[in-house]
């Protein structure tokens, strides 16, 4: 069974879920995100959530809390799909989650275990789970211009079929998850209300970060 078959309503997703707070790591709707996972709490949550419903919310710390061992987390997260997973010899996990739908945290939970647990609310996201809504908002050819250009001054080399390919949905969050920007953007590009405006702070990062600007510590 898809993704979209699986999650049609905000009521599909549980309210309930595991947490994962990592900084700079963003997931987004239908965009893939894999992960290497070694601390023996995240195993331990894998291990629940495969035995689960396999979603995880992956959720960054909150602005100024990066640092600290239980920090408070940012307000908005996404629900992911565990879709993909594997143990290496030296028992990490490589998992990979699908994005379904953003969250509001209501409040984190006590469930007796070593990893964090929210109770969440992803109707004000309802959106979130129809596929490509918004694309045609997207200044796509200027976002692929940048891309290139972006690319060109750093020597680096993408698959350009496979762009091409892409959908303006998936080419906006794919992009957006890769980028090399800090907290505090990632929470910006996260947190956009559409995919319109998702993809103009990305082409405005891009254009700074082309220019030599300065966006805290989003450059690299």
């Amino acid at each position: 069974m898809s993704l979209t078959e699986l999650y049609k309503r905000p009521q599909d997703v549980p309210e309930l879920i595991p947490v994962f707070p990592l900084v700079r790591v963003l997931l987004l709707p239908r965009a893939q995100l894999p992960l290497n996972v070694f601390e023996p709490r995240y195993l331990a949550m894998v291990d629940a959530v495969l035995a689960g419903d396999r979603v995880i919310g992956m959720v960054q710390p909150a602005e100024g809390h990066e640092e600290a061992d239980v920090p408070e987390l940012a307000p908005i997260g996404t629900a992911g799909r565990l879709v993909s997973f594997a143990e290496t010899p030296d028992g990490r996990y490589l998992i990979t989650l699908i994005g379904i739908c953003r969250f509001k945290i209501e409040a984190e939970t006590t469930a007796g275990t070593a990893y964090r647990t929210c109770r969440i609310a992803c109707k004000p996201f309802a959106h979130d789970l129809e596929p490509n809504l918004g694309e045609s908002a997207v200044d796509r050819e200027r976002l692929l211009e940048l891309l290139r250009a972006y690319l060109d001054a750093r020597a680096l080399e993408v698959d350009w079929q496979e762009v091409h390919g892409s959908t303006t949905e998936s080419l906006v969050n794919a992009l957006s998850i890769l980028s090399p920007y800090g907290p505090a953007e990632k929470q910006a590009l996260l947190e956009a209300p559409d995919l319109g405006t998702r993809a103009e702070i990305l082409i405005a990062l891009t254009e700074m970060a082309l220019g030599g600007g300065e966006s805290g510590s989003a450059i690299q």
